[in-house]
């Protein structure tokens, strides 16, 4: 086997959508029984949530592997250089992860599949006079990050359109496109530009943002294979024109660019004054309260906590299911309930679905029990974990302790470290094990039950 150039390091994961190649499948010869995919880790084509593979396009190349009855290995790389450099020495069969379809990448590589085609548009608060001509840009103040392509883009909007464009650039380590949209929805900046694809992902998580405003031409990416590939590339492209009529397909793309991602909204807040006002009157949290005595009382936890963190999963609705597939009062994960002896049907049942949470919540506490000594502490790194996946609190744990803070403490420590794990000079790091994470639910989740919790304490006794 070749060895690969330091450049090329990149990490192996054998995928949960692998199949066994026996069947009545008929395949074309030239497919191999494991198809080999590259990508990269991002909150579109590849990540880990709560120890389950998601992303859009590992699903849709999971679905590939599917319907021919093959199998999938995944090498996830670090840099769009890498993957291609893999391709070519022929390490990887296919590169599922948006390669721009230019001149540069029409000579090293094929393009196939789905022609994915986006802008760079304008981000601003939905209101009754939005910005809908680029000429309304004149005198608004626009932040984008600096040294980026929206930066160089919004440049040369402004040239076009005679000038007038109060063009603010944004330079801090940690921060990236996603985290100035954060702000637009927060009211902390006016304006700001991205891509459209990362657009349309975060506005499943900020409802109040318009992005509707193109700024720019069109720019066009795809998967690719190896050049001399084309007998590949025509199977995947013609297997992609039937899977974008499928159902399948459709709920793939409604997971990751529709269905909305916010935990706790203002709307549930105001619903939990109410609903606290008029249970705790009566002495009781939630219907479920016994539940959470009988299966708190096994680990040594107070009940009170998890019936803050049920509110926070599933506002106590056991019959909820989250974008990513979480079911029931605690938002199991598939991978989760069945680890723990839970079938999909039994997920919505309120025992066995609690009973099943707080087994992985001892797991997880014997996990941290040496990294994190002190318990009072170690509470915030179990409740962090439980909702992001233990793997990203001990890469937040690793990031921590290589840039000067506490690895053992979460708040202004691991907690800051976490939210690093958005930015790819973060989650590439070699320190990482588990990519690309999405840190700030995580961040608000830990908040939003040590509320609760202290709230119901105050409130209930125990």
């Amino acid at each position: 086997m070749l060895l690969l150039s330091a450049t090329v390091m990149a990490a192996m994961a054998i995928s949960s959508c692998s199949r066994n190649t026996t069947g009545s499948h008929l395949i074309p010869a030239t497919l191999p029984d494991t198809l080999i995919v590259g990508t990269l880790y991002s909150p579109t084509s590849y990540f880990y949530y709560k120890e389950d593979t998601m992303g859009y396009e590992y699903e849709r190349i999971c679905n590939f592997a599917e319907d021919k009855g093959i199998a999938t290995r995944f090498v996830i790389a670090r840099s769009m250089e890498s993957v291609i450099e893999m391709l070519d020495s022929g390490h990887i069969d296919i590169i599922a992860y948006e390669v721009p379809v230019t001149a540069e990448y029409k000579q090293r590589v094929l393009s196939c599949g789905t022609e994915n085609i986006t802008h760079q548009v304008l981000v601003q608060p939905k209101s009754d006079s939005l910005i809908t001509d680029v000429t309304g840009l004149i005198g608004r103040d626009v932040y984008v990050e600096k040294g980026s392509k929206y930066e160089a883009r919004l440049k040369n909007l402004d040239n076009e359109i005679g000038g007038g464009i109060n063009i603010h650039t944004v330079e801090e380590d940690s921060l990236i496109a996603d985290d100035l949209v954060e702000m637009v929805s927060e009211g902390k900046i006016p304006l700001t530009i991205v891509d459209s694809d990362i657009a349309r992902l975060n506005r499943t998580y900020y409802s109040n943002i318009d992005i509707s405003l193109e700024v720019s031409f069109p720019q066009r990416a795809a998967w690719a294979v190896k050049k001399g590939n084309e007998w590949l590339a025509d199977t995947i492209t013609e297997w992609a024109k039937n899977e974008e009529s499928r159902p399948a397909y459709k709920l793939i793309l409604k997971r990751y660019f529709e269905l909305g991602k916010m935990g706790v909204t203002d709307d549930d807040e105001a619903n939990e004054a109410i609903s606290v006002s008029r249970n705790l009157q009566h002495g009781f949290i939630s219907p479920y309260d016994d539940i959470f005595r009988h299966h708190a009382a096994t680990i040594g936890w107070d009940w009170r906590m998890l019936a803050a963190q049920a509110w926070v999963e599933s506002k106590f609705r056991n019959d909820v299911v989250s974008w990513a597939g979480a079911r029931g009062l605690m938002q199991l994960m598939p991978r989760t309930a069945r680890a723990y002896g839970i079938t999909f049907e039994e997920t919505t049942d309120p025992d066995k679905n609690v009973g099943a949470a707080v087994r992985s919540i001892r797991d997880l506490e014997r996990s941290l029990a040496k990294r994190v000594t002190d318990p009072q502490e170690r509470l915030n790194f179990i409740i962090a974990a439980y909702n992001s996946g233990i793997g990203h609190i001990y890469d937040a744990m690793a990031l921590a302790e290589k840039y000067g803070k506490n690895p053992a403490v979460w708040y202004g420590n691991v907690e800051e470290a976490v939210l690093w794990k958005a930015n790819p000079e973060f989650y590439n790091d070699p320190v990482c094990r588990f990519g690309y994470f999405r840190g700030r639910q995580t961040v608000n989740y830990v908040r939003q039950v040590t509320r609760y919790y202290n709230l119901y304490k105050s409130r209930i006794p125990l």
